[in-house]
């Protein structure tokens, strides 16, 4: 049995990665066997080399090896493509057609992004890995298939299991043994030795001398958090081997052909350490004490209510106190002693703002003093909302997208409180 090294040669890997080898290593172990292997990673990880390195090193390597990408057929057609279909079973189908199932009978069947199958689908693909039978579009006749089937997903497939976009007992049918090639970003040592390859590559197929790389590149290329993994590392390579006249490349240069990924456009505001920015700390908190402020005010309306009344004065004293301990806090000694409910309500800013006490009135007009409670307590909330949006498009230079993004509000919503603030 060929080892490790061996298989990188044979198939053109590069790469010392421990979890890269260790895919490679579990690749070769299965493949003598008839067991069905899901092949997962990140878009771009090379996942299309272990099918084949599978295929190669089993008793199947003679028969037929069929890759299938299951994102790129219509959901309407694929059934007709993996199973085949009669004559007459749709509209346009002229004639009986084997699928890929008959086609690669005895041989493997590699199917990439099987996570984009549709339910329908599923179902048959299921029936094929319990017995090895399936129908044709069409047709009422069971046909028997012996087929290896290697999978490649890049997405969690325990998400899309729990949206029910995928059937769990299929994917257990399918990753009996569970392969995982590493993204390029934990495969640092890999990184530039890959570089190199696709630059002696394309040097050698555009007729062009090799692009090499400064240390102050080679240091860029590292720290660069390749989210198209090889993929994107080879097209940077291609983009860089045509069009650079100077062969030696700097950092400066190099930086030209990343792609700027810090600037994202998320609803929150979002520092470099995944922290939120401090206007955004700064809003919450204002939001937290107008909560509070507006709990306090709708106690002292209580009390004040109660005051008027002139029920139950032990209560109201007993309430009074409560509410001067909350505002003052807990230190008893800075509580004065014969604090009152009307003195605290003409301390100064900013303990408490926009809050109007008037003088008892006859009975009729109790109950219109809290209305006028209520309506300077909803101006002051209007207020801090007018000064917030305010500022949020100062912070943003008029950027109308950029502000509602930093408040967590829609634009449309943002548009309609300019309108009726007339900001």
């Amino acid at each position: 049995m060929e080892n490790v090294q061996a298989i990188k040669q044979r198939f053109e890997l590069i790469g010392n990665n421990p979890k890269f080898n260790r895919a490679l290593e579990k690749a070769m172990q299965v493949a003598p066997t008839d067991i069905s292997v899901l092949v997962t990673g990140e878009s771009g990880v090379g996942k299309e080399s272990i099918p084949k390195i599978i295929h190669s090193l089993s008793h199947r390597k003679h028969a037929k090896y069929i890759a299938v990408n299951c994102g790129a057929i219509p959901e309407g057609t694929i059934d007709s493509e993996l199973f085949g279909h009669e004559k007459g079973a749709f509209t346009g189908a002229t004639q009986t057609r084997s699928g890929y199932f008959e086609v690669a009978d005895g041989g493997t069947i590699f199917l990439d992004e099987v996570g984009e199958l549709p339910l329908t689908t599923q179902v048959r693909l299921l029936r094929v890995l319990e017995n090895g039978e399936f129908l044709k579009v069409g047709s009422s006749q069971v046909q028997k298939t012996d087929v290896r089937i290697v999978a490649a997903t890049n997405i969690n497939m325990f998400e899309a299991i729990k949206k029910e976009k995928f059937r769990e007992d299929l994917y257990y049918r399918l990753s009996t043994v569970e392969i995982n090639i590493p993204p390029l970003r934990e495969r640092q040592g890999d990184i530039h030795l890959l570089f190199r390859k696709f630059a002696s590559d394309f040097g050698q197929k555009y007729k062009m001398p090799t692009v090499r790389l400064t240390e102050d590149a080679v240091q860029l290329l590292l720290k660069h958090r390749w989210p198209g993994n090889i993929r994107q590392l080879r097209n940077i390579a291609e983009q860089i081997s045509v069009l650079e006249g100077n062969r030696e490349i700097s950092a400066a240069t190099l930086h030209t052909y990343l792609p700027n990924i810090a600037t994202t456009n998320l609803p929150a505001v979002v520092n470099a350490n995944g922290k939120e920015s401090d206007f955004s700390n700064e809003r919450e908190i204002l939001y937290k004490v107008l909560f509070d402020m507006k709990s306090d005010l709708n106690d002292l309306k209580k009390l004040t209510l109660e005051l008027l009344k002139g029920d139950n004065s032990e209560k109201v004293q007993e309430e009074n106190e409560t509410l001067i301990r909350k505002i003052y806090g807990d230190d008893k000694e800075s509580v004065p002693a014969e604090e009152t409910v009307a003195e605290v309500l003409s301390l100064p800013e900013p303990i408490v703002q926009n809050v109007t006490v008037a003088t008892p009135q006859p009975t009729e007009d109790r109950y219109h003093f809290a209305e006028e409670i209520e309506e300077e307590e909803t101006l002051s909330l209007q207020e801090k909302e007018i000064e917030l949006i305010k500022k949020s498009l100062e912070r943003n230079r008029g950027k109308r997208k950029a502000a509602a993004a930093e408040l967590g509000i829609s634009e449309r919503t943002l548009y309609r409180k300019i309108k009726q603030y007339d900001l």
